[in-house]
């Protein structure tokens, strides 16, 4: 597909289309849509997706994705399935990601802040060192995620019960409200990891 080749697809009408393991990578695919399009091991690494709607997109890159370091900035991923896929420092920011299915996902490094993640399923997914500052975690299933060094400042509709399922806290940053009952109840969750691949800024 010539089209691609180019790989300025900006504002491009891509409903429904099938990218079935396109090299998207470093494509412009700001402002596309991108709505129920089959992206089924494309790579998408290093795009720039601002504001690219890829709602209920079959499988933006597939299973294990790569969208490391992408520009997500307000994208609309609405109940995208992102099962085991990289997004190891991307820029989310902003971006709603309500009812995306993120299980066993990488996001480490990832900048979350005030996206919408309600009800979103992050399971397993690694989340250390994600700027998650402002984000909406309504109903969103954090069951063994790893926030380790994560930013979790002034997130909304984040609870006790949702952080007492988490596989990790290891040096997260907390608001006092929570912080202190989960120290009290679960100081397991503090404790440092016992996996290997700590970050920079661990202890």
């Amino acid at each position: 597909m010539d089209i691609l080749e180019r790989k300025n697809l900006r504002g491009a009408n891509l409903i429904g289309a099938n990218l079935q393991g396109a090299n998207l990578q470093d494509a412009d695919l700001g402002k596309a849509n991108l709505q129920g399009a089959d992206l089924r091991r494309a790579n998408l690494q290093g795009a720039d997706l601002r504001g690219t709607d890829f709602s209920n997109a079959h499988r933006p890159g597939g299973k294990g994705a790569d969208l490391k370091e992408a520009n997500l900035i307000g994208a609309n991923l609405i109940g995208s399935d992102l099962i085991k896929a990289n997004l190891q420092g991307a820029n989310l920011q902003g971006a709603n990601l309500q009812l995306a299915n993120f299980h066993l996902a990488n996001l480490q490094g990832a900048n979350l802040q005030g996206a919408n993640l309600q009800l979103a399923n992050l399971q397993g997914a690694d989340l250390g060192w994600t700027n998650l500052q402002g984000a909406d975690l309504y109903g969103a299933d954090l069951q063994e995620a790893i926030l380790r060094g994560s930013n979790l400042y002034v997130t909304k509709n984040l609870s006790l019960d949702q952080l007492s399922k988490v596989k990790t806290l290891h040096n997260a940053k907390l608001d006092e409200e929570l912080l202190i009952p989960l120290k009290e109840k679960y100081p397991a969750l503090f404790k440092k990891p016992y996996f290997e691949d700590e970050g920079p800024d661990d202890e």
